[in-house]
């Protein structure tokens, strides 16, 4: 029997490892401690009423047809000083302090001396200066006419890699795709546009998205922000660290396990995971599809989030899980000042027991900061919520395997390590794990849809531990770590198998100074019930982003 180390295999051994289990028999072994580490083989020993029916439709179950409340309307949050949102650009913008286009050429200059630090800090992956700075001219001009398209007028952004963006290649963080520029703009893309914002490039993710740490050996992946000794999180790696250091105040995100919540965690700043089918994926990288995979923003504020969501939300004839409840024009950013009155915030402690303390523990206080303002917390049960993390590997890694045919017979040692030995081990797994993971999930999305029909929201840690940490001999040549890719995603997948909104905000440190998240999960289709809230931590400062030793200084 084969013993492997209980955490983080890197080097030689990693090598050796996956060549055991590419071309030795070695691999069922392997999959085997890997079942058992992720909590997979638990879900065999479920009782059968865990079990409901296969689900013809992954659509999001709404709890509730109404879910309007009485308000505060209360103003929206102004965050102070220097931070760089929509709001503070739009500030600077109507001060004369600087036009879009001078901004845009401070953001590209930033983004490449945040590139040229050692270890790197730069959080785009490809640039398009000739595009983004036609833009921000066209921007300036409206502004200069008093006639902006709306409040991301002249407002840079960032976009995730395996979102097309026209002129930029799409190689979702792959090292063997061809350096080929889309012909066009994926939904998300094009509509930001259209609401005036100004498109820098695109930032660097992990493998396939196939992480939720921030390790990818085919691109100089930016290290954490405030310590670049720790990983910045994933897949949304590029994403997260350019609000972070300021670069942007809002970039796009995708998330399938985590991929937008945890990388705005570790960084420090605020994210978003819409309902499934929101935000349209037409345009993504991936034609394979998936069950549980998002499109939403990472942004320095609650308000950014919002704006982002109200450009880019709605019907795409290409994408049929959009067609969902619309939103009205400007419905979310007016949810920011309901205020928490009489919001029902469900807790199970049973889950918030799987964090560790310093996690916990400030999360906890910025729920008690809600409940002096008027939340009601409310102890709330969901029984298979413990084995979400398990149900959500199955299903996404099991999805990706399909979806990465082509790869798997002709580009198998061009992918890194860490995915080579993913997609080994996902080989060994039988076709029933994705059919009963499946099962398990339609169980779980009626526990949660049954709670979500008594409260507002779902609190929970938005991760179990702190961001972890990297070298540089395991940035450049990989690593994996089942035990941190468990804590990244302990909270993450009951969002995604749900289809559910949910939001983090950023509410301390833990003991090792790095940043940690509050989530909050709503009702299907109810984003703005989870924007109020975080508003409100943001209105009494339980939660604000956290600013890193080394930012852009766009101001």
């Amino acid at each position: 029997m084969i013993d492997l180390p209980a955490g983080r295999i890197s080097g030689p051994l990693l090598k050796a490892l996956v060549t055991a289990v590419r071309k030795t028999p070695t691999r069922h072994v392997v999959a085997r401690l890997l079942r058992h580490q992720l909590g997979i083989d638990a879900l065999r020993e479920l009782p059968h009423d865990s079990r409901s029916a296969l689900p013809s439709s992954f659509a999001p179950i709404r709890a509730r047809a109404e879910h309007r409340r009485p308000g505060a309307n209360l103003a929206p949050w102004d965050p102070e000083g220097s931070a760089v949102t929509a709001r503070s650009l739009a500030r600077a913008y109507a001060a004369r302090v600087f036009t879009p286009e001078e901004l845009t050429e401070r953001a590209l200059a930033a983004a490449r001396h945040l590139a040229s630090r050692s270890p790197s800090m730069g959080p785009l992956l490809d640039y398009d200066d000739e595009g983004a700075l036609e833009a921000s001219r066209h921007a300036t001009k409206r502004l200069a006419h008093g006639a902006p398209l709306g409040p991301l007028d002249g407002v840079v952004v960032a976009i995730k890699e395996e979102v097309r963006v026209r002129g930029l290649p799409c190689r979702v963080g792959s090292g063997w795709m061809p350096s080929t520029p889309a012909d066009g703009d994926s939904v998300a893309v094009a509509r930001l546009r259209a609401a005036g914002a100004v498109i820098l490039g695109t930032t660097a993710m992990t493998e396939y998205g196939m992480s939720p740490l921030g390790g990818n050996v085919h691109r100089t992946m930016p290290r954490n922000p405030h310590h670049t000794g720790h990983l910045p999180g994933g897949s949304s790696s590029g994403s997260g660290v350019a609000v972070a250091t300021g670069v942007v105040p809002v970039a796009l995100g995708a998330d399938g396990g985590g991929s937008i919540r945890i990388p705005a965690c570790y960084c420090g700043v605020f994210g978003l995971k819409p309902t499934f089918g929101r935000v349209p994926v037409s345009g993504h990288g991936l034609h394979s599809g998936s069950s549980v995979v998002h499109l939403g923003p990472i942004g320095a504020s609650v308000e950014d989030l919002a704006l982002f969501l109200d450009a880019t939300a709605g019907f795409d004839a290409d994408d049929a899980t959009s067609a969902g409840p619309a939103l009205e024009p400007g419905e979310l950013v007016s949810a920011l000042g309901a205020g928490v009155a009489g919001l029902r915030i469900g807790v199970a402690d049973s889950e918030w027991a799987a964090a560790s303390d310093d996690v916990a523990a400030p999360a906890r206080r910025a729920l008690e900061a809600l409940e002096r303002e008027g939340a009601v917390l409310v102890p709330i049960e969901l029984p298979l919520a413990a084995h979400a993390a398990a149900i959500g590997y199955l299903t996404i890694g099991l999805e990706t395997l399909a979806g990465m045919l082509y790869e798997r017979v002709s580009r198998m040692d061009e992918l890194g390590l860490d995915l080579q030995m993913l997609l080994a081990n996902l080989e060994t797994f039988r076709a029933d794990d994705y059919l009963d993971a499946q099962r398990l999930r339609a169980t779980l999305r009626g526990q949660v849809a049954a709670v979500l029909a008594n409260v507002d929201l779902i609190a929970l840690p938005t991760t179990a531990l702190g961001a972890p940490p990297i070298s540089d001999a395991e940035a450049t040549g990989g690593f994996v770590d089942p035990p941190a890719l468990d804590a990244a995603c302990r909270f993450a997948f009951l969002g995604n198998l749900t289809g559910c909104p949910a939001g983090t905000a950023p509410v301390g440190r833990d003991r090792n100074g790095l940043p940690v998240g509050l989530q909050l999960l709503g009702d299907a289709w109810d984003e703005g019930c989870v924007l109020s809230a975080l508003a409100h931590l943001e209105r009494v400062g339980a939660a604000r982003s956290e600013r890193p030793p080394v930012t852009a200084e766009l101001f």
